[in-house]
């Protein structure tokens, strides 16, 4: 799940309904004679499946597990820094598709705490270094699209450096009222539920001690890092594997899960778009039934005679 996104830190600025980008919309006419809203900026491919999209139902946030950079350099016998490397261009393409559709929040999972201990040294400090120059590059084209860029992790275990620049990215597109883009760098899923039970703890010793202390699932959310984020809607996992990977444990809880094939530095707008169909097919019970739930048993006889 390495990549050049990042992670860690986090404004207290609420996230509310769909936020609005200041792209601009372009009008067609389809051979319906319909006349379809798009946004300006999409190419023809992307646009082929913007048009088969509801745009009343666009997930209010997308988390992404950015996974396959060392198997696309592997893949062509370039070292894993070229995989790390051309995912640069991904990401690129991801936000900007993102924002320009009008979707409210996007996090991007790019280095895990646990990458710290099972990468080599060399590819952590390249990653690093692709961090600090990809945050120097993109604030400009982050202000463009009216994105605001936010972190989550524990960005005091990164070096100064970093965090320095990441600091001044943030302040330099904290204004924007767009999207939301979250970069996830130095995360766990499991520290981050750690450090909301510590926070809670250290709140209810300020407050009367452990006694006077009622836990639920909102007091909960609010000392996570996603706190001022609604909880994604959609994740989506590049390069085929079948798992979490300690992304957003107590987040992800109701979240659509799409996983494609494609590794992540072939990843662009249009993979996020068919993703975001996929999303649209399916029904969200959030544990009840489905909405045609009545007509099913009537639906089997008939089924059945035939």
């Amino acid at each position: 799940m390495v990549g050049p996104a990042l992670a860690a830190g986090r404004s207290n600025t609420k996230v509310s309904g769909a936020l609005r980008a200041r792209n601009s919309y372009v009008s067609f006419d389809s051979e319906s004679t319909l006349r379809h809203t798009v946004p300006a900026g999409l190419n023809r491919r992307e646009l082929e499946v913007y048009s088969r999209l509801e745009r009343a139902r666009l997930p209010q946030h997308i988390a992404i597990i950015m996974d396959g950079n060392g198997r696309w350099a592997r893949r062509r016998h370039l070292p894993r820094v070229a995989g790390h490397r051309a995912g640069v261009a991904s990401v690129r393409s991801t936000v900007e598709t993102a924002a320009r559709i009008g979707i409210p929040a996007l996090t991007l999972y790019a280095f895990s705490e646990e990458n710290w201990k099972k990468r080599p040294r060399s590819e952590v400090d390249f990653l690093m270094r692709l961090l600090c120059r990809y945050l120097k590059a993109e604030v400009r084209t982050l202000n463009d699209n009216n994105i605001r860029l936010e972190y989550i992790g524990r960005k005091h275990e990164l070096p100064e450096q970093v965090q320095c620049e990441m600091e001044m990215a943030r302040q330099a597109t904290q204004e924007n009222s767009g999207m939301v883009l979250t970069l996830a760098l130095n995360y766990s899923a499991r520290s981050e539920i750690v450090d909301a039970f510590r926070s809670l703890a250290e709140a209810a010793a300020r407050n009367g001690g452990l006694s006077h202390l009622k836990i639920d699932e909102q007091m909960i959310g609010e000392h996570l890092y996603t706190r001022d984020l609604p909880d994604p809607d959609l994740v989506i996992r590049t390069s085929g594997e079948m798992r979490l990977s300690n992304f957003l444990l107590w987040q992800l809880a109701y979240a659509e899960i799409y996983v494609t094939q494609t590794l992540w530095p072939d990843f662009r707008g249009v993979q996020l778009l068919e993703g975001i169909e996929e999303y649209q097919k399916r029904e969200r019970r959030y544990g009840g039934l489905g909405g045609d739930h009545e007509h099913a048993p009537a639906r089997a006889l008939a089924e059945a005679k035939h």
